[in-house]
């Protein structure tokens, strides 16, 4: 904010006329002078007028204070609500100093406010808050700890765990990380040992040295926390944020977790970060706990359903998805009612249609929208296409007409109906830019799951041309070259998604184990593949192919290791057939049989499994 507030050398000549006509260097006269006539007396008296301490002097400065800064004169208004603040001293006229400098980008002024006020008031919290506020705004770092000191002093002390547990935030302006967590500590030590804000203090110098790039401090100070207090949540939530780096973190979740009192809302926290990270089987578990623990809750059955169809357990997806749809469907149909009750002046909308931020589009209402596609899919699967389509039929909104559209085109495709598949797509309403990309990666998806890797190539082709700098599209079109053996095009096109996106991950992961499946450059696939997990660590699918290029090097220990690690987080049926094929070449043939068993339970017409046990003439 180095741009500098002007300053007339003198009042502007309107400003100085209404000064003189309105006698402001007059003598002052309170308002306050008169007194109050005592009321007759009687049973309901009316409440005693209190009068303004406002007096006429002060009043005019403000008038013509405000009416300089319309005028956009904010230097005059700026030095006449600042001195009215000083004889006044006046908490909300020292803020409207500050605010005129601040929105006229003059720091100087603002900072020159806020240290007036806090002359004027040395016991005011918002006076030391505001002034922190504008030295972050600033960016000057080597002025913050003095009034951070008085900020928390100040601060009353049940009010001060809040203020501590937000600190890392706010001061994230005050300079690079490792500063700021030295200021935090410094700071923080007289509230370090103090029983109401021991684990705060702690919490927030984790999550300030995590910040600075220490996790092994951070995981250390939540540990600390939580032996001081294990039923406080704030430990277990820094557990969450450090488990990518510190997988040890995990245990100050669990045993929050393990606590009858356990928050709910931290649960779910925990699912997604366990669902971010493909561990799918535990995510279930704890939707599970959440579900026995409140079972009239929707939410998490809605969760759980989608988890239970992507680890192939059908039924059990299927019941939890249900069991949403019961419990949504009620409160949906109230959501719906309040809306439509509510006066259309009141929602702030109009009547062209739907609003993105309205009511009924969010919560119950979407969540049964997701449910029915979820049903709708696992029915398809399942090739009761009645059923499918009876689910699909519940869906009455235009914001999902593409989503529905592309599982009527898939219920065709399966049945052989290539043609009206694609047309049902290719007919769905544009109804913004970003929809005639998502028809043509719709259809794409559409043939791809009948197997029809060439016309899907074909279409994902013309979407390149269309969007040629589209990273998603070109990946899925170098998975349909792969599909068609056409390696040299599958590589040009996922070397270019590298260009367009050096951190995809899933590019270089495509590639190795490309590479790797068909024994050709394995240095080079190994390589690529560990650069995939460096950029999505833990991922269970590149550590399977980790594993697998392992596998065809030879070494088979390690491949073993990595793909027990992967199938451990992810039971993948693929995963599981690289697994089993390595235990069987091992000798390990019992453990070996186990896994292939659980996986063949699970996805019978899986082809890579299908394969593996054709080929090692597995009796299962």
């Amino acid at each position: 904010m180095s741009h500098l507030l002007r300053r007339p050398a003198a009042l502007s000549v309107r400003a100085s006329l209404l000064l003189c006509s309105l006698g402001m260097f007059g003598p002052a006269t309170s308002f306050a002078q008169g007194r109050v006539a005592a009321a007759p007396a009687a049973e309901s008296a009316p409440a005693p007028v209190v009068n303004s301490a406002m007096d006429d002097r002060l009043f005019y400065q403000l008038l013509v204070g405000e009416m300089a800064l319309g005028a956009g004169d904010a230097g005059s208004a700026y030095e006449l609500m600042l001195d009215a603040a000083r004889r006044t001293r006046d908490d909300g006229l020292f803020r409207r100093a500050a605010d005129i400098a601040l929105r006229a980008r003059a720091g100087d002024q603002a900072l020159a406010a806020s240290r007036a006020w806090r002359l004027a008031k040395p016991d005011s919290a918002d006076a030391a808050r505001l002034q922190l506020q504008i030295l972050l705004l600033m960016n000057r770092p080597e002025a913050v700890a003095e009034p951070l000191r008085a900020l928390l002093a100040l601060t009353p002390a049940a009010e001060r765990p809040g203020l501590i547990s937000v600190l890392p935030r706010f001061l994230q302006r005050a300079g690079d990380a490792r500063a700021v967590a030295r200021l935090t500590e410094d700071a923080l030590k007289p509230y370090r040992d103090v029983e109401s804000t021991r684990v705060p203090v702690r919490i927030a110098l984790g999550r300030a040295w995590l910040e600075a790039g220490e996790p092994a401090r951070a995981l250390e100070l939540a540990r600390e926390a939580q032996a001081l207090e294990p039923s406080s949540p704030g430990p277990a939530l820094l557990g969450m944020e450090l488990m990518r780096g510190q997988p040890a973190a995990e245990s100050l979740v669990l045993d929050y977790l393990k606590q009858p009192q356990a928050e709910p809302a931290l649960r779910l926290a925990y699912v997604r970060v366990l669902t971010t990270a493909q561990r799918y089987p535990a995510a279930v578990a704890q939707l599970q706990t959440l579900t026995q623990q409140q079972p009239d809750v929707a939410q998490p059955y809605l969760s759980l359903g989608a988890l239970q169809l992507e680890l192939k357990n059908v039924n059990e997806g299927e019941a939890a998805l249900r069991r949403y749809v019961e419990l949504a469907q009620p409160l949906a149909a109230r959501q719906a009612a309040g809306a439509a009750n509510e006066p259309l002046m009141a929602r702030g909308g109009d009547d062209d249609g739907p609003d993105d931020d309205d009511t009924t589009a969010a919560g119950p209402a979407q969540g049964l929208v997701q449910a029915w596609l979820m049903l709708a899919q696992a029915a398809e699967q399942r090739r009761d296409f009645a059923a499918a389509e009876a689910y699909l039929a519940k869906i009455d909104d235009p914001r999902n007409a593409l989503d529905v559209q592309t599982r009527r085109a898939s219920i065709l495709a399966r049945q052989g109906k290539i043609a009206q598949a694609r047309e049902i797509v290719r007919s769905s309403p544009e109804r913004g830019p970003d929809d005639a990309r998502a028809k043509l990666m719709a259809e794409a998806g559409v043939l791809r799951d009948v197997k029809r890797w060439a016309e899907a190539y074909e279409v994902l082709g013309m979407a390149s041309q269309r969007f040629n700098t589209d990273a998603d599209i070109l990946y899925e079109q170098a998975m349909m070259a792969e599909k068609l053996d056409r390696l040299a095009d599958m590589e040009r096109l996922l070397r270019r998604v590298m260009e367009l996106k050096p951190d995809n991950a899933h590019a270089y992961n495509a590639l190795g184990y490309s590479l790797a499946e068909r024994k050709l450059r394995l240095p080079e696939a190994r390589e690529l593949i560990q650069r995939a997990l460096q950029l999505a660590p833990g991922d269970p699918f590149i550590t399977d192919s980790l594993g697998w290029v392992e596998f065809q090097l030879g070494n088979l220990p390690e491949a073993a290791r990595l793909l027990r690690l992967a199938y451990g987080t992810r039971p993948d049926t693929e995963i599981a057939a690289h697994l089993g094929e390595v235990l069987w070449t091992m000798g390990q043939r019992d453990e070996a049989r186990r896994v292939l068993r659980e996986a063949r339970s699970r996805d019978a017409a899986n082809e890579v499994l299908r394969e593996t046990l054709a080929r090692l003439r597995v009796d299962l």
